[in-house]
Parts: C-alpha cells; structure tokens; sequence
C-alpha cells in the first residue's frame, strides 16, 4: 500500500472523506491478496458465506496464532475501529497474540506497518497507522468486558478461559462497524460446555486442522519425536489431532457431571485448604506437583477454587503453595507425606513456619480414595469455581484401572476429602462417642 493517512489527519477528515479513504483501503487490499497471508493454507483463509463465529479446532502448531493474527490485523487495516483480542490471561494475550514470532507485531512488520505502530504492553493497546485500535483482555477479568465496542474479536484458547461469562460479554461487547461483529476463535479442542455450545450454534463456522498441517514450518525432528511420544494416546488425539474427546469409558467424572454444577463465583467460605501431591524429584522427566485449592462454604458444599499445579523444585513448590494459602487466606495445607515424609512438611516450615500443615498418608489404594469424592459430585455437592481446565481434562480421562496416578486429581481428592469427608466421619464419631 502506498498512502497511510496520519492519525492527525484523520480525526480532521469529514465523513465523505473518510468514506473515500476506506474505499481506497479497500481496493489496494483487494489488488494484493498476497498481503493478508503469504502461503496460507485453504484452512488459514476465512470461510466465505453469513457466520459470525469462526471457529478453529486445531492442534498445536498448526499455525493458529499466525491465522488469528492476520484476521484481525486485515479487518483492523480495512476499517478503522476499536477490535479486541482477548485470551485466558493478560500475558497470554500481550505474549503470545501481539509478541510472539507468530503475532499481531510481526504481522505488521511483514505488511510494512510496523514503524506506524504504537504499542503500550503496559495497557496492552496497540493504535494503527489508519487509526484503528487493537485491545488486550483478559478472560479472568470478565467485568473489563462491559462497556466496550467492538467492530470483530479474536478470542484465543477459549477452551482455558476459566469464566465462560468472560466470552458472553466479550460477544456483546463485539456489535459495531462493517465487520458484522464476527468473532474468530482459535483454540485446542476440550468438550467444555462453552465449547460445545458454540460449536452447536448455526452461525458458527468450524475449522479442524492437526500440528502435521504445517508440517512444512515445523521441525522434522519435533514432528518425529510428536509422533513416538503421543501416536494412538488420547493427549495426542486432542492435542495434535484435534479431536473433541468426550468421556472415557470407566472414568469416574464426566465433562457434563462438572459443567451441571459449576458456577462463577463461590459463597462464603467456612474453611479454605490447599492440597498438595508433592514430586520428589524435579528434573525435566519428573511428575508435576499438584497444588489445588478448595473452601467449604456456609452452604456445605465445596467449592474448587484453584489448581497452581507446576512442575518445580521442592521449594518452588512450596512457595506456590503457602503464597496460594496466602492468598486465599486459607485455614491450613493438607500434604500427602508418602513421598518425602517429614521433608514435605519441613520444606513448607522453611518457607512459612506459621503455616499449619496436615501430614497425610496413602494408606488405601487410589479408587477407595477418589470414589467417595466423586460421589459427593454426584449429589450436586461439590462445585468448580469457573473453569480449570487441565484438572477437569485429569478427573475425565483417569479410570480406576488404568495404574496412572494423576497429580491435579489427587490434590484434588485430598483437598474434598479433608474439607468435607474425613469431617463428616468425624462428627459420626463424636455422636457415637456421645451416644455411647
């Protein structure tokens, strides 16, 4: 393109002349196709029709973030506007959708626009040489949504927002323009109930593409490892195939059994607990710790709050779990000591020795321990507060039978079993005592 008209220029331009500009815009876009995505494959290119959802089902490395990218930026030239961008976090957004090698800056900087670019990472606003304004949200802050008006919305990885309501908003607040208020969606595939909802909606355009559709940009070498680690396995169905997954036969959870009971935001809280299954290791082979917090409220019902799961050393876990104690201000840590035994407990003393902690031990086998949990879904009693998505991917995919012992998922148990179970036995036992 050969003219860029200054900002400055703009805000003095009458309508007709704006008009004017935006079919010249227009028109050179249209003579040099090449520019919206050099070497896109068809599954990269917007469908044609009326829709107003595209969405894009692919595995990692399929190019997502270069096709969301290069949508958003080329509505972004062709009309000015404000357009949003949005992901599970705000560094998500700034790190990968405006920053990464695949992302909004370096789609500008291969269009020629770059140097016309302003960017502030801080309040995550870029402003186009046209005048047009790409905004960064984050789906953990749901409230930033209101009040906005956008002409088209790039929601990424929308099967880890943890707030469904966060794309509900983001969906009203995209409504202004020419661009029909269309929405792209570019994501690894879960069977949340978002997910499925908006994949049942007739306006909705879905795209479906595996990591070895971009074969041609990926490393041989990583493609063949891909291959050996995960051919055949469900990882590997959903994260480099693509595959909506739903239950696995023998599971003890299912998608809809947590979706059925969740909720936004949770209760007052009785008591508040963070779980921990420590790793005893840390190197690059080692299991994840798993680190999940859960609150009773006045209602007596559970309420999952939090999964910090990470895979670290034993003191970079323990401050993950005590600053999450903190944060939640919580009334104690419950630890499985199997692995580790009285070193868990003197690793989190080191950290914080105010910080009360509840040694327990594995002492029945894994199905005894996670069925009665499980239950208590069962009877609508135990609620995930927004959406925690590599938990809920643990607790549907672990079967009894299967030998594997998941990290989340036993954090998990051991959090409801402490807030709800072992206290319930309790008061048994104090009405027996009684009794007797």
């Amino acid at each position: 393109m050969t003219i860029i008209i200054p900002d400055e220029d703009l805000a003095k331009a009458t309508p007709a002349e704006l008009a004017k500009y935006y079919r010249y815009l227009k028109a050179e876009l249209a003579k040099e196709d090449d520019r919206y995505f050099p070497g896109a494959r068809p599954a990269q290119q917007p469908p044609e029709g009326d829709w107003s959802t595209w969405v894009i089902l692919a595995g990692r490395g399929f190019g997502k973030t270069r096709t969301g990218a290069e949508w958003i930026v080329e509505l972004a030239l062709r009309e000015r506007r404000a357009y949003g961008i949005a992901a599970p976090t705000f560094e998500d957004a700034r790190d990968i959708c405006v920053e990464g090698e695949s992302g909004v800056l370096a789609v500008l900087e291969r269009r020629g626009y770059r140097d016309g670019t302003t960017w502030n990472r801080t309040l995550g606003e870029l402003m186009l040489p046209n005048g047009s304004s790409l905004k960064l949200r984050s789906a953990e802050q749901v409230e930033r949504f209101r009040g906005r008006n956008f002409a088209a919305s790039w929601c990424d990885e929308l099967a880890a927002w943890r707030y469904a309501d966060a794309f509900t908003q983001l969906r009203l607040a995209t409504r202004v323009g020419n661009q029909d208020g269309r929405m792209m969606v570019t994501t690894t595939p879960r069977p949340t109930k978002l997910i499925r909802g908006l994949l049942d909606r007739p306006t909705t355009v879905t795209t479906v593409g595996s990591t070895f559709d971009n074969a041609a940009n990926l490393s041989p070498a990583a493609l063949a490892e891909l291959r050996s680690l995960y051919e055949g396995t469900r990882i590997g169905r959903q994260e480099l195939y693509a595959e909506l997954l739903v239950d696995t036969p023998g599971a003890l959870w299912t998608q809809d059994l947590i979706d059925g009971h969740r909720v936004e935001a949770a209760p007052s809280m009785r008591r508040i607990v963070v779980a921990i299954d420590p790793a005893v290791t840390s190197g690059e082979d080692s299991d994840d710790t798993g680190i999940v917090a859960a609150g009773l409220g006045t209602d007596g019902h559970v309420y999952v709050l939090a999964d910090r799961t990470l895979r670290a050393s034993p003191d970079r876990w323990a401050r993950a779990a005590v600053d999450l104690y903190d944060e939640l201000e919580g009334d104690r840590i419950v630890a499985e000591v199997n692995n580790g035994g009285d070193l868990v407990e003197l690793v989190l003393r080191t950290v914080d020795s105010s910080v009360p902690v509840r040694k327990v031990h594995a002492s029945r086998g894994k199905r005894v321990r996670a069925e009665p949990v499980a239950a208590l879904y069962e009877q609508g009693r135990v609620h995930h507060v927004g959406g925690l998505a590599e938990l809920e991917d643990q607790l549907c995919t672990w079967t009894p039978d299967s030998g594997d012992s998941p990290d989340r998922l036993d954090a998990l148990v051991w959090a409801v079993t402490d807030l709800a179970i072992d206290q319930r036995k309790s008061r048994r036992r104090s009405i027996v005592n009684v009794a007797a």
